[in-house]
């Protein structure tokens, strides 16, 4: 239980912030603050500070208004310091994380009586390495060996070589702390990638320059931290380490998921892996016609020597297994002489994840192969690494392995990630569990065919439960979408949350009522593509002149089409995605409602989410369609499949919670503050003529409702 000194520090906080910032209290907000509290402040702990009980996580749904930014970082932050743990605030996009470290951090610290430090994480490939911008200073490659195999990459323009002494002028004066984000100007990726490293061939503190080092300076922030801001895909790349690397260790945090609800997404991408053949036997070529050069430069090492010897042999092996596995994958595809001339791509997905018998036995040639290319760049890696100490005698000088090391290791990720691809190709999926997805991608690059092998698990649940669940102090998962169907189950599916965790969906303090939801009689089946296309433009014509309209598309191929169907005086008032940058439409927009015309906003998925526009600057949502997400993509097929092996219905357990989550948060867009009021337009019949209407219907906010029947 909470203690009471920690209860009343929470309370004495949030009475001083609603007093000094004159904030109206809100009750969701209170309850939020409240089951945080009760969720943290019950971890138990053993001698060592360990967590020693299994109710360390919750989850809690927080409409747009309830002001959950302070609610979690009011009642975690006490509780995080006085249990001796770090609090780390992870958000899934740019635009909150900018608000939490700019606008939240900065007004709890100067209002709250809460003393506290915090900081921003950011990846390694996000600073600049002053080694490589050294070396760029010189007028050479950041590295002449990594030329060998991304001379594509390498640029030694007029413009880099600015770009390079603007950069060392700025940091060294102190006025640009090394990371991407915060140059002053946009940097071309071909630039950037000559002057960041990974963590493989990041030297560390063997670096002569780790004492200017703009990430590992970043790392002694956050060592002196309280709250680290974070985002999701770098919270995954943590754990994917192992936990610690970048990040402190999971068991000593508190992670609190802001926009928790895209986090099972991000973790299905972050574990997936993908291998192009001929972009890999390029590299294997380009390194067994450069291997005279490593033998003399590294061969003076009696180890190293040994290894590089038996690099022969095995690329000699690999480049006719990797021909054999091409040929095999275009007779799979049904493509045995490639592409035809009309055929951009084409993708052949293994159903339910079954690789063919002859597939998966080329599959573990490959994986033996490349594990032993792995463990002898990994073996030749940690000798120049030892290399770079002045207290280790290794034989090899240590110019020769700091020039040599950058290149080790970028060849030691790619074959390390080839190994991961041909393992999840090789091996049989554990029965009655879920199945990896797995296809293949024909395409085109630079004009030469070319094949990609993918892998995806289907669900990142088990991964999530052991990896971060299962390892960290404590957790607050919250967003303002997180149950489906007003339950939690397709959240706790998804992200592997145990039941025994406390789940709640929060009061919104908007008064939905100022809303109507419409179905009017206009509204069609869209399996009727013509007849629904016909109704949409319809509609859009007789909106208001001065009318301020979001109308939300499932189909770029519809909104073209609706778009190129209306009649030239109401495409003018038309601002369609597809025609400007997303920032420069949403200005247009409020311009013109600000001058008092009207503006009509055509978008797809991404516009039904984290789009604002609070009062006068959306008073009408159209939503053209159910937003149902047909399972096409290899990985949703794949689990689909996976359902009906298991006697379930795929499209009431996925297709219809998914879409009710969607359905909530394009409604979403038009309550953003107490006093917005409008109509939400639904132009898809389905919802009154179909069972699982209701039940959609049943999940949305409390509006007003005028549905024709």
């Amino acid at each position: 239980m909470l203690d009471n000194a920690l209860k009343s520090d929470i309370q004495d906080a949030y009475r001083r912030v609603v007093e000094k910032l004159e904030l109206t209290p809100r009750y969701g907000q209170r309850l939020m603050i409240a089951e945080i509290a009760r969720t943290l402040g019950g971890i138990e702990q053993d001698g060592e500070g360990k967590r020693t009980n299994d109710n360390h996580v919750c989850v809690l749904e927080a409409g747009t208004g309830t002001g959950k930014t302070l609610a979690y970082l009011i009642a975690a932050l006490p509780i995080a310091k006085a249990q001796g743990k770090r609090l780390i605030v992870s958000t899934a996009t740019v635009a909150l994380q900018e608000q939490v470290l700019n606008q939240d951090l900065p007004s709890l610290a100067s209002h709250s009586g809460i003393a506290f430090r915090y900081a921003l994480a950011k990846g390694r490939g996000r600073y600049v390495c002053v080694a490589r911008l050294d070396q760029a200073l010189e007028g050479s490659e950041p590295n002449p060996t990594l030329s060998l195999f991304e001379q594509s990459l390498q640029s030694n323009s007029s413009d880099f070589s600015l770009l390079a002494t603007d950069m060392a002028e700025a940091y060294g004066k102190g006025e640009w702390e090394g990371d991407r984000d915060t140059w002053s100007a946009s940097i071309d990726d071909s630039h950037w990638r000559q002057l960041t490293v990974d963590h493989r061939q990041c030297t560390g503190r063997r670096c002569g320059h780790f004492g200017a080092c703009a990430f590992f300076r970043s790392r002694r922030d956050l060592e002196d931290a309280d709250i680290i801001v974070a985002n999701h895909d770098l919270v995954l790349a943590d754990l994917a380490l192992g936990g610690g690397a970048i990040l402190p260790d999971p068991a000593d945090c508190i992670f609190v998921f802001d926009e928790g609800h895209h986090l099972p997404d991000k973790a299905l991408s972050h574990f997936a892996h993908r291998f192009a053949v001929h972009g890999c036997l390029r590299w294997l070529k380009t390194l067994k016609s450069s291997l005279t050069d490593l033998h003399q430069g590294l061969a003076a090492q009696p180890t190293i020597a040994r290894l590089l010897a038996g690099l022969p042999e095995l690329l000699h092996s690999l480049e006719p297994a990797l021909g054999d596995v091409f040929s095999m994958g275009h007779q799979l595809a049904g493509r045995e002489n490639g592409l035809s001339d009309e055929e951009a791509s084409h993708q052949q997905r293994f159903e339910k994840g079954q690789v063919p018998e002859a597939l998966r036995e080329q599959a573990k040639q490959l994986l033996v192969m490349f594990a032993t290319l792995s463990r002898s760049l990994e073996s030749i890696s940690d000798i120049l690494r030892e290399s770079l100490d002045p207290d280790k005698q290794t034989g090899l000088d240590r110019d020769q392995a700091d020039t040599w090391l950058p290149l080790i290791a970028l060849l030691h990720g790619r074959s390390l990630d080839a190994h991961a691809l041909w393992q999840a190709f090789s091996e049989q999926d554990a029965a009655n569990a879920p199945p990896s997805a797995r296809w293949i991608t024909l395409s085109r690059v630079a004009g030469e065919p070319e094949i990609e092998f993918s892998a995806s698990p289907v669900s990142a649940a088990h991964t999530l439960a052991k990896h971060l669940w299962g390892r960290c102090h404590g957790a607050v998962v919250t967003s303002a979408t997180l149950t489906a169907l007003g339950r939690f189950e397709r959240i706790q599916e998804r992200a592997g949350l145990a039941n025994r965790y406390r789940y709640q969906a929060l009061p919104s303090p908007f008064d939905y009522a100022n809303a109507i939801l419409r179905v009017p009689k206009e509204a069609t089946d869209p399996s009727d593509r013509d007849a629904h296309e016909s109704a949409i433009v319809n509609f859009v014509v007789q909106l208001g002149n001065n009318e301020a309209v979001l109308v939300l598309f499932s189909s770029r191929a519809q909104l073209r089409a609706v778009e190129k169907a209306l009649p030239a005086a109401t495409k003018e008032r038309v601002l369609a995605q597809d025609a400007l940058p997303k920032r420069e439409l949403l200005e247009r927009h409020r311009a013109a409602v600000d001058d008092g015309n009207g503006s009509i906003i055509f978008g797809l998925a991404s516009f039904a989410e984290g789009i604002d526009l609070p009062g006068d600057y959306l008073t009408h949502v159209v939503i053209t369609r159910l937003p149902f997400a047909v399972p096409d993509d290899p990985v949703g097929a794949t689990l689909a499949e996976w359902i009906e092996s298991q006697g379930g219905n795929p499209f009431m357990r996925i297709s219809v919670p998914d879409a009710s989550i969607k359905l909530v948060q394009a409604c979403g867009r038009l309550i953003r503050k107490e006093s917005d009021r409008g109509v939400i337009t639904l132009l898809d019949r389905r919802v009154i003529t179909r069972r699982y209407g209701q039940a959609l219907l049943d999940a949305l906010p409390p509006f007003k409702r005028e549905i024709m029947q």
